[in-house]
């Protein structure tokens, strides 16, 4: 059976609110639809189309026009801006510019010239599938159920068996023109037929109003669902298990010590992976059963499966009954060289004289018994991404080997596929990464302030962050915030007090799982405290030391641990205080140990630089705006060591300053950006100031 639990997908449609829409809009609504269910295809899979007869904006006739998913579009969250417009009339003009197969790929170039309206959006491979098919409205997905028998030995005989006449079948044959014109012969011999299944590829279905088509798409899925349900009813998955699943806290234990391992061996200077866990039943019923062994190799058979996850996946040699995880971290520089090596000798049986040139070698999935599977990529949604369309694989997978043996596609016809030219100039139109893209951020104190601003500056260059404080409302809030801006896949919140050795360890684990490992440490969790030295206490006085000297050095040894775990140098970045270089009066306890903060910074430095680890300093001043230090005592304290009202003390800081200006979080946020990124490479052991100028603090 495909699920543990298969159940019929529901028909969401609603007539009122379809009533009420635009052609184009109700597009829109069908794809969403569709897109809003794995089991109908997954993130970027799939297409829709409606023919909508529209007024040419030139001749103000009725044209007939193909809205079409334009390339790259998800169907859970395209819109109306997402989908290609062609006239109908030119798309079929094509078939006389048509000189072959052999010749296919040259028709993409023709495809901007049958654009409607101007509409810059790029239409997809798939777009003479639609078009040529003789229905107003036309659904393609990639759902489990029907990629199971698509992807089976016998895939034409089991269509035949569990659909009869209705759904038709046509042999594997790569995306495109051919394609789409054999779509075209195959309704005109079939006109009855209500869709088609394309062998290791998909499903086709139509209909003659939006809802139709929708409808036929359900129905032919949940009848695929339905037959597979009887037909493996008692039947063991897979062969059944030869090994069980380690307890859950174990399982994630192992993911943490192996990830930023295998991270660091797969990734370069400049091109760090980012890291997924899952150790959902479906994957844990795969890597621990008796068939893992010989279905893995064959890897995935639907394209869209296996340009996310490459042609096949890596299994880690593990025996729950026996959890030996020094010799797994033994064996894995063998193991990954034993991939790229298979992947090199691929490339080299297949490639031709204009190939692109070898991408990476390394493999994407991992997929280790009894403790689930590893993906990586170059950003956590992508990695993400990866994962899911693996579990995809892997419900076809036990689908087909069910009822019939998994067939994967054909090593030639894969390699057409991951190393089609089309492809290629796909990749090479992608933007270019941004200057943090592939880094992980650990900040802490970062829900608030001067970490908040530093997250966010983090997060606008690419990088991946988890946002470390001890305040669970505020970081709840910076959760729900910087995930509405930048994405949910690219922050994480931890609760962590930097005095807590345990916690410590815990919350870098939990940054390992997330995403990998750890490329820069932001160390900025800080308390602040005022009195005459005759009036500090001796809890003041450890108070200040806990959280500014201790959780610096916490959370500093933990950040070179795994740095040296991953072998890719590391970055962190003090945020200490001018107040650690030039003394303020009334306030012993915290100067002390800000200046502590930076003599550590520097021992660091001189410790991490053999290993391309670079410790670095920030000091702010008078940085009140966002800051939760500088809300209820401390300021008042302050205010009162000068001899004024709370509220004059930011105008007295920024008179006091020699460039009369106030500084924001902002402003120490850039410079943590600095010494972050490249910009700043070749330093090490630094101090920069962004105190608007204080001499007292001038470094020497």
């Amino acid at each position: 059976m495909l699920d543990k639990q298969p159940a019929r997908l529901a028909n969401l449609w609603n007539d009122g609110k379809a009533a009420a829409m635009s052609e184009p809009e109700r597009l829109v609504y069908r794809s969403n639809l569709l897109g809003s269910d794995k089991r109908i295809t997954n993130y970027g899979g799939g297409n829709t189309s409606s023919k909508v007869w529209q007024k040419d904006p030139l001749t103000g006739e009725d044209v007939e026009v193909l809205w079409v998913k334009g390339s790259g579009g998800d169907s859970a969250s395209i819109k109306l801006d997402g989908f290609a417009t062609l006239y109908m009339d030119k798309l079929r003009a094509l078939k006389n510019l048509y000189r072959g197969v052999e010749h296919e790929d040259e028709m993409v170039g023709y495809l901007p010239h049958c654009t409607f309206n101007l509409n810059p959006r790029a239409a997809s491979i798939d777009t003479p599938l639609h078009a040529y098919v003789p229905k107003p409205f036309v659904d393609h997905m990639h759902p489990d159920a029907i990629i199971a028998i698509a992807a089976a030995r016998n895939s034409e005989s089991l269509t035949k068996t569990i659909f009869g006449d209705t759904i038709g079948w046509l042999p594997w044959k790569r995306p495109g023109f051919e394609l789409g014109l054999w779509l075209a012969k195959f309704c005109a011999e079939n006109p009855e037929a209500r869709g088609v299944i394309l062998e290791s590829h998909g499903l086709f279905t139509w209909g003659d109003t939006p809802k139709a088509c929708y409808e036929t798409t359900v129905d032919v899925i949940n009848q695929a669902i339905d037959w597979f349900e009887r037909e493996t009813m008692g039947k063991p998955a897979f062969g059944g298990a030869v090994t069980r699943s380690l307890p859950a806290p174990e399982r994630r234990a192992i993911a943490a010590r192996l990830m930023p391992i295998v991270r660091g061996m797969i990734s370069k200077p400049g091109a760090a992976k980012i890291g997924h866990f899952d150790d959902s039943d479906a994957v844990l019923e795969f890597v621990n059963s008796a068939e893992l062994p010989a279905l893995a190799p064959l890897g995935t058979s639907c394209p869209d499966h296996f340009l996310r996850t490459k042609i096949r996946p890596l299994v880690i040699g593990f025996d729950p009954a026996k959890p030996d995880i020094d010799a797994v971290v033994a064996a894995l520089p063998a193991a990954l060289d034993a991939y790229r090596a298979d992947y090199q000798a691929y490339y080299e049986r297949c490639k031709y004289a204009d190939s692109p040139a070898m991408r990476d070698p390394n493999a994407v999935v991992y997929l280790m018994p009894g403790v689930g599977m590893f993906t990586f990529a170059a950003d956590k949604a992508t990695a993400r991404i990866s994962a899911e369309f693996y579990v995809n694989a892997i419900n076809v997978m036990r689908g087909a080997a069910a009822v019939s043996s998994y067939a994967g596609l054909p090593e030639q016809d894969a390699f057409d596929i991951e190393y089609w030219l089309l492809e290629e100039a796909k990749l090479q139109r992608l933007p270019k990464p941004k200057s943090l893209a592939g880094q992980i951020a650990f900040v802490t104190g970062g829900a608030g302030g001067i970490g908040k601003a530093t997250a966010i500056r983090l997060l606008r260059e690419g990088a991946c962050v988890v946002v470390a404080d001890i305040d669970e409302a505020a970081l709840g809030t910076a959760q729900d915030e910087l995930g509405k801006v930048f994405g949910k896949d690219f922050v994480r919140t931890v609760r962590l007090d930097v005095t807590d050795e345990a916690g410590v360890a815990t919350a870098y684990a939990d940054s390992a799982v997330e995403f990998g490992g750890v490329d820069i440490l932001v160390s900025n969790a800080g308390i602040s405290s005022a009195a005459p030295v005759e009036d500090t206490e001796l809890s003041m006085w450890n108070r200040n030391m806990d959280i500014l000297a201790k959780g610096y050095f916490l959370v500093s040894r933990e950040a070179f641990r795994t740095f040296k775990q991953q072998k890719l140098g590391g970055n962190i970045v003090f945020i200490a205080s001018k107040n650690g270089l030039a003394a303020s009066p009334n306030a012993a306890a915290y100067c002390t140990a800000k200046a502590a903060e930076i003599h550590l910074a520097r021992c660091l430095a001189l410790e991490g630089a053999d290993h391309q680890i670079r410790v670095n300093t920030v000091n702010p001043d008078a940085v009140l705006r966002g800051s939760k230090i500088w809300t209820g005592e401390w300021r008042e304290q302050r205010a009162a060591a000068y001899s004024m009202q709370p509220d004059e003390l930011e105008e007295h800081y920024r008179k006091r300053s020699m460039l009369k200006r106030s500084v924001f979080p902002e402003d120490i946020a850039e410079a943590v950006y600095f010494l972050a990124s490249d910009m700043s490479a070749k330093s090490t052991g630094n101090i920069i100031n962004v105190d608007a100028g204080n001499a007292q603090s001038f470094t020497r």
